[in-house]
This record gives structure tokens, sequence and C-alpha cells, in this order.
């Protein structure tokens, strides 16, 4: 169990990069905090992931990280703060007003979502799950739509399982139709939270080459929420770490491995001593 309370005395650490500040930012968080009731999840996170990039955000469960990638889509508003998305703050916009929910609705149109457990429907197959969101946001034929259904399953190693139901499918197959779906209307940003959690060590390598190919092949930034440290280095670009809602660290991968910040460093080495609090 996490301790209650962050440790004192390590103030956020941020690796700053000449060569990100002047790529284009795709996020932007500024000052966040969320609480429910009394339990602050989020507590003044700050950070830029560049446009182009896969960022992974390592920590403890219960640390925020799945709260922060629901405030980067608008499906819950910080108590304070910005939450930029190609320079729109989803977090200022109110979506019981029709110009603020127009925009709301643009930015999450540039945004696929893979969450934790794949979120398919089950009374729908493969193809239709798949085809979901074009039929929802878009006004293609269902022939193209049809077309689009398998090329986004080529892409993921999944042809011709359209007519199937996702209960026909094994658990790695299931998380690669969810990718499918992230994927339909061509986002230029894909929120995974997890996207390894409850698969086999194979599997879960296999979903972490899909990501980079997919990254390669269609220039995708990716936010990756993880605790899984092979999966961070074997996909990250870009890396930090949460912890009780703070940010203790974030930047370029390599260099924030250098800084051998003592959170990151006991969170790779497996240890209950250190920052991070068990008890």
């Amino acid at each position: 169990m996490i301790s209650e309370h962050p440790p004192r005395n390590l103030p956020p650490h941020r690796v700053h990069s000449p060569v990100v500040e002047a790529v284009e930012t795709a996020i932007e968080i500024s000052d966040v905090s969320k609480s429910f009731g009394h339990n602050r999840v989020l507590d003044g996170v700050s950070l830029k992931i560049r446009k182009g990039s896969i960022a992974v955000m390592l920590g403890p469960s219960g640390t925020g990280k799945s709260v922060l990638l629901r405030c980067i889509v608008g499906l819950l508003k910080p108590d304070r703060g910005q939450v930029k998305v190609f320079g729109e703050d989803v977090a200022a916009l109110n979506p019981h007003r029709a110009a603020d929910r127009a925009k709301l609705f643009a930015v999450r149109r540039r945004i696929g979502m893979l969450f934790q457990d794949g979120a398919l429907f089950d009374d729908m197959t493969v193809g239709d799950n798949i085809a979901f969101p074009m039929r929802m946001h878009t006004k293609l034929s269902e022939a193209k739509i049809r077309e689009a259904v398998a090329d986004k399953l080529a892409r993921v190693g999944l042809r011709g399982v359209e007519p199937k139901f996702p209960s026909e499918l094994s658990g790695g197959m299931r998380k690669r139709v969810a990718f499918a779906r992230a994927i339909a209307l061509e986002p230029d940003i894909v929120l995974c939270d997890e996207p390894s959690s409850g698969l086999d060590p194979v599997m879960a390598s296999t979903l972490d080459e899909l990501i980079l190919h997919l990254h390669q092949t269609l220039g995708m930034t990716f936010v990756v929420i993880s605790h899984d440290t092979a999966e961070a280095l074997k996909i990250a670009d870009t890396m930090g770490l949460l912890y009780r809602g703070k940010l203790l660290t974030f930047g370029p991968k390599e260099e924030v491995m250098r800084t051998n910040h003592p959170g990151l460093r006991q969170f790779f080495a497996r240890e209950t001593a250190g920052p991070i609090k068990v008890v």
C-alpha cells in the first residue's frame, strides 16, 4: 500500500533540452491540480510533450497517471491549471456552451484513446467495433469504412478477423483490436492507459513493438501510462515519474536516466527503501 503523503524535500526535477523546446508542442500541461474530496490526485503538474514523441509516464498505482490522461482528453476538468492540446486549453472549455463544445469535439477528434481493459463492445463484431467511431464522426460510405477497418486491422497484424466477436479472441488480440479502434480516425495523439496490463511478457513486448511500428509508420504522438520499466526503456523517447500526484522528474529518456533521480532509481531497482514509501 502506498503511503498517503508524498516524500518531503524532493522538488520536481525537470530535464530541459533545447531540441525538445524547438519542436512543436503537442500537449502542454501547466500547474494542473485535481482533487476528489480530500484526496489530491494531481498536485501542480507541469510538462510539455512534443509532437511525434512517445512519452511514458511511470509511477505506482494510484498516483494520478490515469487521471492525467482523462484531463488531457477533457473527460475530467482540473481544479486548477491549463491543459493545452495543440494550443487549445481544454480545461477552460465549458461543454454546456455550444461554441466550447465544438472546440472540445475538434480536440477529441485528434485524440485516440486505448483504455486499460480495451473497452470493446462485447455485442459488436470486431469490424463493427472499429467502424463505430467512423460511423459516428465521419460521412464515409460503408464501402470506405470496410476498407478503412481492413487497413487498421492489417496495421495491428489481425487481417480477416472482422466477423469475430471480442469473446472469441485472446487477451492480446483484444488489445490489438482496441489499438485498431484507437487509430480508426487517424488521430494525431494516442493516449494509452497501461496497454500491457494483464498480459504475459511476450505479448506485452508484442504490444510495445506495435506502438513503435504505429509511431514510425503513422507519425502519431503517444502518451503511455505504465508501471512497466522494461516497456518504458523499450518505447519511450520521453519519460516521467509521478508519485502521489507530483511529477518527480520528466524529460528526454536518456537525460532522465542519467540524472539518476532517487525515486526513479528506486522504481527501476524494485526497492522498498527510498522516497516512494510502502507500508
